[in-house]
């Protein structure tokens, strides 16, 4: 499913798979304090290619089952990077390292507030790290992540006798 919304632009699945992860529990104190939801921002290079943003369409579809507020343009990709899905897990975090900031004039928005960080897929955390450290630097009081799927980590091959 993620694989046919990034890259086979088959936008309507978002709808449905942000149902899914609305349904998701935070917990209740995490629940009670989300005061915006945050989507992984995509480079003006990537959005204008794939013609959307995924996470942001994911975000919408759980903003609006969740009743929380939907804060889009205050995270930016500040640099157009390389794609991760071929990235080992330490060039993925060099990749991304730095590439995200918050809109100076947008801070206000942030500041002091728990916010949900929501992106289509996590694999080794790097891309939400990097959001987690720029929304923190520009005063959000804690940021929860939340993604519809968690990549697993290659499982090791054995050799058939």
């Amino acid at each position: 499913m993620v694989h046919a919304l990034k890259y086979g632009g088959w936008r309507g699945l978002a709808g449905e798979m942000g149902a899914r992860m609305a349904e998701v529990h935070l917990g209740s104190l995490v629940e009670r304090e989300i005061a915006v939801i945050v989507p992984v921002p995509l480079s003006r290079v990537r959005q204008r290619q794939r013609g959307f943003n995924q996470a942001e369409l994911l975000a919408a579809s759980v903003a609006g089952r969740r009743g929380w507020p939907l804060l889009t343009g205050a995270l930016v990709r500040g640099r157009h990077t390389r794609r991760q899905a071929r990235l080992s897990p330490r060039e993925r975090l060099s990749n991304v390292r730095g590439a995200f900031q918050v809109v100076p004039s947008r801070r206000s928005e942030l500041e002091d507030r728990h916010l949900l960080l929501v992106d289509d897929v996590l694999t080794t955390a790097a891309t939400a790290q990097d959001c987690v450290r720029a929304l923190c630097e520009a005063g959000a009081r804690a940021v929860s992540v939340l993604t519809f799927a968690r990549a697993r980590r290659e499982l090791p091959r054995h050799e058939s006798s």
